[in-house]
């Protein structure tokens, strides 16, 4: 397969929570054998996602389909609050509840035919990501990717939306009276701040987000960092136990160098020795010839 990060990834992130440790592995090793070291610390950096959200995950790739009517849901329902549509948000609140329950039971399924079945606790974790899809931008964004680690969740969800007051016919409610202006004004004004206090709260977990993705980046380099230091730390033990060695080769054909000389002088002083026993003996052949002519 052609290695790229989103690849691998995208891979990584539909495989069952116990599968992903040993093929990040694997990946990582072809990356190295084609001599791409940068993508393979990358893959390294990837962490296993609980079951909740690899399921959630699941819903993502195999329901595409269901990502955007659900990031529109949410869109709605979070004008609805901003406009203070109170009819609007009870059917909207409806949609969610429903749609909701369907995905969460969809994702159920998903895992189920994947192999391994999710628990109710993962099950309400699906919910709860969901409801904060719903409910936060970002947390849409995170999850419409496909590669949650963990369930998400709304830092505030959206507030109860009253239900309409029960009409009777005991008999006619009188006509209110028309709202002094001052009162028009105080409700104005206090729509105002509500809106602005919602955005604020809408950027405060957007920065919350940000800060934890910084984090979550700072924690995977560091993790990468120990890593690194340690095949180093590693490259280093072996460099050492290569080197003993080498030594000890060293010592032992030193001392195989020595006994050769010595073998070497011994045996030149043999020859030496053979050497003067012949001439002496061909001495002594000389003279005994030498006497017998005379």
């Amino acid at each position: 397969m052609d290695l790229d990060l989103d690849t691998v990834a995208d891979e990584l992130y539909r495989l069952r929570p116990e599968e992903f440790t040993a093929t990040r592995a694997a990946r990582m090793a072809a990356a190295r054998t084609a001599g791409d070291r940068a993508l393979a610390d990358r893959i390294g950096r990837l962490r296993r996602p609980s079951l909740s959200a690899w399921a959630s995950n699941l819903l993502v790739h195999e329901r595409g389909s269901e990502v955007e009517p659900l990031l529109r849901l949410g869109e709605g329902l979070r004008q609805a609050h901003r406009d203070l549509d109170g009819a609007q948000l009870r059917e909207l609140s409806r949609q969610q509840r429903v749609l909701i329950d369907t995905l969460s039971r969809q994702a159920g399924r998903l895992a189920a035919e994947a192999g391994r079945p999710i628990t109710e606790a993962a099950r309400h974790e699906v919910e709860g990501t969901l409801r904060a899809v719903l409910a936060d931008p970002a947390a849409a964004e995170e999850w419409a990717t496909g590669r949650l680690v963990k369930p998400l969740t709304a830092d505030a969800g959206f507030p109860a939306v009253p239900e309409p007051a029960p009409t009777t016919t005991r008999r006619p409610t009188p006509s209110p009276r028309p709202a002094r202006p001052d009162t028009k004004a105080a409700a104005a004004e206090r729509r105002r701040k509500l809106t602005q206090a919602r955005k604020e709260a809408d950027a405060a977990k957007r920065e919350l987000r940000a800060r934890e993705k910084e984090a979550a980046t700072a924690s995977r380099e560091a993790f990468a960092a120990k890593k690194n230091w340690d095949e180093a730390q590693q490259r280093v033990s072996d460099l050492t136990t290569e080197l003993q060695h080498a030594k000890e080769q060293q010592q032992q054909a030193r001392s195989a160098e020595q006994t050769a000389r010595e073998h070497a002088r011994a045996a030149d002083r043999r020859l030496r020795e053979a050497r003067r026993r012949a001439d002496a003996a061909a001495e002594g052949v000389d003279r005994a010839g030498t006497e017998d002519s005379s």
